[in-house]
Parts: structure tokens; C-alpha cells; sequence
């Protein structure tokens, strides 16, 4: 029996019912989708946008982009915040921490339950824990920010003329920012403002994700400018056919080794081996450097042994279908498909040697090889005896199954560049909270699996359900009946999207142990690239959205 010995994050925010702010959009997709899409506008008319610019300057400049991503004019004021955010970037990651101002709005606090006082200077934030003030105040104290929980331009510019601040990251909404910006102008201070997601000056909320990524902004993180779309696509690239073979060596002869490949180089997403070279270019002195051969056999190695993995799983979970298409066993049979998993775990340890990786690479690998084989052997334990699992014995399950794989390909790219003992410490703790959130996800998108398994909906479905939806969730569990997918959406979806965030959360907040600012830098982005949706023709979509949504206004007032 399993022993509920993972914790669960050690706080979840208090999320109050609130209003959005129509000119902000409220999607953490579609706001990357267009703070991507001004990064890019300004590199290619870097020449016209330079800091700082002057209030027309910044309203001709939005209305500008607005017009070129074809998007609904509403948003003219965001994008003019995300220009000026832009143009003052590379300024603000040269200032250093002790240097710099984080300014708070007092709405972003529980206003019902926060115990906080006011003094001259603004909120004295208690640290109750019931919002997202005390940790991003903790956060930025920790680097050496002067934090303010407070609003008025008099008291910043104050600041500003003392000459202990040289740089602003300031929250808000966009009717004060547009307020404050002609006193930002007149100073020439770098700063960068994120917009609250409301405008009702009660219980606000803001996109923690990206107020993280701004105050750990560093001119030392030599990563901060690397395409990681790029470099994803030239791992991509690795496994090819061609790719293989230059990594790997020509194929043996015989079907074994053809079958192999073709399933290692087909569909996938390459987050393992993805991970692996972000962790060793982070540790550069040089990340633009040549990636050296034995990085990529790491690499693929990696992508191996989640191959063979997969094909195990399939095996013992009697599914059909991977990737949209037949699973290996069913294609080739289950006696070739077990030789070809057993095949791709001997090729993963043979690019390991013939890497000339360290001996704690291998000694690596075999540990989370070990843990992941008990975690699924854990699941194939209650396959032949099916019982109803709690939520800590469903996410202990995720600890072992899917975080080794984040954390093994981790540690071998940093251990390839030569870290130490601290920062493993680091990258384990860090891919325990981001494997358990990549499964919660995963479990998201297959609410009610046809073809029960221990799932965290279910389980939380189970713990919160009563009367007849209690026992018809036990009779799912048992195996001796299904469950809709809406009742268990309206049981648990919620708490598992909470549930998810906060061990998103959890995963940033292991990084400040860091002491490498490329390394804390870039394992911070690499949480919002795996869990960024992605949304192809946003910009159009959102304006025919709102589009519909102002006629319909415009309908309803006559």
C-alpha cells in the first residue's frame, strides 16, 4: 500500500469572485500570444522604438501594432503598456535588484480578510497567506528590491528623487498606469508595469507567472534573450532519421532496430530531452556556445528511455492507440514490441557511456529508471485490485511515474556542465512539483477515462461527491461501471485547476535556492513554455469575440 507521504502545496490562494477588465485579455495564452507578438514587432523597428518615449510616441506605436496583429482596438491601451515594457527591457535587466522599486496596488489583498495597517508608506503586509502579496513581497525583498504596497504617484516620485531607485516594476490597472506614465516620462526611470486582470479596486488578482519573470529580469542571466521556440525546434531535428543516425550510429541489421527507431523518431512533444540542453546551456559561460555531441547523445538518450517507457505502459495498460495512431504492440505484435522497449532502455544507457558523461549520469538515470518502474508498478497493483485512492495516493503515484523523467533529464545536462550537489538538490525538488503538474494536466484533458485508472478528478470527484454520485464514482473506481466525465467535472475540475497552479507555483518557488541566475532564469520560462496553450489565430478570434460581444451590448441598451 502506498503511503501518503507527498504533501501538498503549502498554500492555496484565496480566489474571490471578481470582475475582469474588458481591456485586458484574460487568458494567460492569449496574453503571451501578444506580449510575443510586441517583442517581435519592436526588433524588427528597434531604430524607431527607443527609451524614453514620449506619450504620442507610445499611442501611435500601439495603435501601430493593434492595427498590424489585427486585433480589436479595445486592447490599444494594453498594448501601449506592453510597447513601453518592451522598449524598456534591456534597460531594466541592467539595473541591479537593490536598485529597483516593486510598487503593489492594496487591492491585490483579500480586502474582507486581510488584517493588514496602513502607515504612511502604504499596506504592512501581516503574511497571513490569503494572497499573492507576501510572496511576491518576500520574492523581491529576497533579491534586494525596495517593495511599496501602496498607490500614488507623489510618494513614487519622491522615491525616484532620493536617488536610491533607478528602476520601477509597478502593478496596477491601465487607468492609473496611464496616469503615472507622464511622471515615469519626465524621471527617464526603466520601468515595467503589468496590468491587474480587474479594474474594480477590490480583491484584484494579477498574472503572478509574469510578475516573477519581470522582478527576476537580470543582465546576469545570459539566457534571458535564447528563442527556446528555436532551440526546441533544432532538438526536434535531432530526431529525424538522419538525426539519429548521426547521434546514434548506423542501424543494426535486422526489423528490431528499424521498428526502434522509426518509433523513436515518431510524434512526441521532446520536452525530456528538451530539458537536458536547456539545463547544460544554461550553465554556460556562453550559452550561444556549439552544443558538444556527448550533450546530444544525453539528449536522445533521455528520449529513450520515455519511448520505451511508453511502450511498456501501453502493454500492461492494454491501450490501443498512441500518438492518434495503433500503439506499437498492436502494430508489430506484444513480443516485438516488448523487445523494442527493451532495446530502446539498452540504447539509452549505451549513448550514456558512449557520451563520457560523468559516472553520477548513469548512477542518474538508473535511479529514476527505478522510481518510475515502482510507480507504475504501484498503478499495476491496483489494476488487479482495484480500490478507490485517495488524492495523496493518486499525486504519490504522479511523484514516481512522471517527475523522474523531468528530473533525470535535468540532472544529466547539468551534471554534464559540471554542477554540484546544491543545484541537483534544486532540479529534483523543482521537477517533483512540475512532473505532478504536467500529469494533473494531462488528467485535465481525459476527465473520466473510459478505461479507469487512478486519476486525480476521480479521486476528488470520490472525496467531495454524496449519496448516489458517491457510489456510482466507488462503482468507477472498482471497475464495475463508468462515470460521466460532466459530473466529474463538476466535482473536481476546479480543485484540480488550483491544484495544478500551486504546483506550478511550487516549482518557482524552488528556484531563488539557486545561486546560477541563467539557470534560475531559465527553468522560470521553461514552466510557462510547457504549459502555455497554444492558440493559432488568436489575435482575429478575441476580436470577433468581442466584436459579438459590444453588438450585443450595443442590442440590450436600445
Amino acid at each position: 500500500m502506498l503511503l501518503p507521504i507527498l504533501q501538498l502545496p503549502k498554500r492555496i490562494p484565496v480566489l474571490p469572485s471578481r470582475q475582469p477588465q474588458e481591456n485586458v485579455p484574460q487568458t494567460r495564452a492569449e496574453r503571451e500570444h501578444l506580449k510575443q507578438f510586441v517583442t517581435d514587432y519592436v526588433a524588427e523597428h528597434s531604430t524607431r522604438f527607443v527609451p524614453p518615449l514620449v506619450l504620442d510616441e507610445l499611442r501611435l506605436g500601439a495603435e501601430e501594432i493593434v492595427r498590424a496583429a489585427a486585433i480589436d482596438p479595445l486592447f490599444t491601451d494594453y498594448v501601449g503598456v506592453l510597447l513601453n515594457n518592451e522598449v524598456w527591457r534591456e534597460q531594466l535587466a541592467t539595473v541591479p535588484y537593490q536598485r529597483r522599486l516593486l510598487l503593489m496596488p492594496k487591492c491585490l489583498r483579500v480586502e474582507d480578510k486581510c488584517p493588514a495597517p496602513f502607515d504612511d508608506f502604504g499596506l504592512l503586509c501581516k503574511q497571513c497567506g490569503l494572497c499573492s502579496i507576501q510572496d511576491l513581497q518576500e520574492e523581491a525583498e529576497k533579491l534586494g528590491y525596495a517593495v511599496l504596497v501602496a498607490e500614488g504617484s507623489a510618494l513614487v516620485m519622491a522615491l525616484i528623487q532620493t536617488g536610491k531607485i533607478d528602476a520601477i516594476v509597478g502593478i496596477s490597472c491601465l487607468s492609473v498606469l496611464e496616469k503615472a506614465f507622464p511622471y515615469m516620462e519626465a524621471a527617464a526611470v526603466p520601468g515595467i508595469a503589468i496590468p491587474l486582470l480587474q479594474d474594480d479596486c477590490k480583491d484584484t488578482s494579477v498574472d503572478i507567472e509574469w510578475v516573477w519573470d519581470v522582478i527576476h529580469l537580470s543582465g546576469e542571466d545570459k539566457t534571458r534573450r535564447m528563442d527556446l521556440d528555436a532551440l526546441r525546434r533544432e532538438v526536434q531535428e535531432w530526431f529525424t532519421p538522419a538525426g539519429l543516425r548521426e547521434i546514434m550510429g548506423p542501424e543494426a541489421p535486422g526489423e528490431t532496430d528499424r521498428i526502434s527507431r522509426e518509433w523513436l523518431a515518431r510524434a512526441g512533444k521532446r520536452w525530456r530531452p528538451f530539458l537536458t540542453v536547456c539545463a547544460w546551456k544554461a550553465l554556460q559561460s556562453d550559452p550561444d556556445a556549439e552544443m558538444p555531441r556527448a550533450l546530444k547523445q544525453l539528449a536522445v538518450a533521455m528520449e529513450c528511455f520515455h519511448k520505451a517507457s511508453l511502450v511498456h505502459d501501453d502493454i500492461e495498460d492494454d491501450d490501443a492507440e498512441r500518438y492518434g495512431t495503433e500503439a506499437l504492440h498492436v502494430e508489430h505484435g506484444v513480443p516485438m514490441a516488448l523487445n523494442c522497449g527493451d532495446l530502446l532502455v539498452g540504447e539509452g544507457y549505451r549513448l550514456i557511456a558512449m557520451s563520457g558523461a560523468p559516472g553520477r549520469v548513469l548512477q542518474a538515470a538508473a535511479q529514476g529508471h527505478r522510481t518510475l518502474c515502482l510507480g507504475q508498478g504501484a498503478e499495476l497493483a491496483w489494476m488487479r485490485k482495484p480500490r478507490v485512492m485517495s488524492s495523496l495516493e493518486v499525486l504519490e503515484i504522479f511523484r514516481q511515474k512522471t517527475a523522474p523523467a523531468f528530473a533525470v533529464s535535468l540532472e544529466v545536462g547539468a551534471l554534464l556542465a559540471g554542477a554540484d550537489d546544491d543545484v541537483v538538490e534544486v532540479l529534483r525538488k523543482y521537477s517533483d512539483a512540475l512532473g505532478i503538474a504536467y500529469q494533473i494536466r494531462d488528467d485535465l484533458d481525459d476527465m473520466a477515462p473510459a478505461d479507469v485508472r487512478p486519476s486525480l478528478p476521480l479521486s476528488i470527484a470520490y472525496e467531495r461527491a454524496k449519496g448516489e454520485r458517491k457510489a456510482a464514482i466507488e462503482q468507477a473506481w472498482l471497475r464495475q461501471g463508468e462515470v460521466s466525465p460532466i459530473l466529474v467535472g463538476e466535482l473536481a475540475e476546479e480543485r484540480c485547476r488550483e491544484l495544478l497552479e500551486s504546483y506550478k507555483e511550487e516549482a518557482v518557488r524552488s528556484l531563488p535556492a539557486l545561486e546560477n541566475p541563467s539557470l534560475k532564469g531559465l527553468l522560470r520560462r521553461v514552466v510557462g513554455k510547457i504549459f502555455q496553450v497554444e492558440i493559432k489565430g488568436w489575435c482575429r478570434e478575441f476580436e470577433t469575440r468581442n466584436a459579438a460581444d459590444r453588438a450585443a451590448v450595443a442590442e440590450a441598451a436600445g
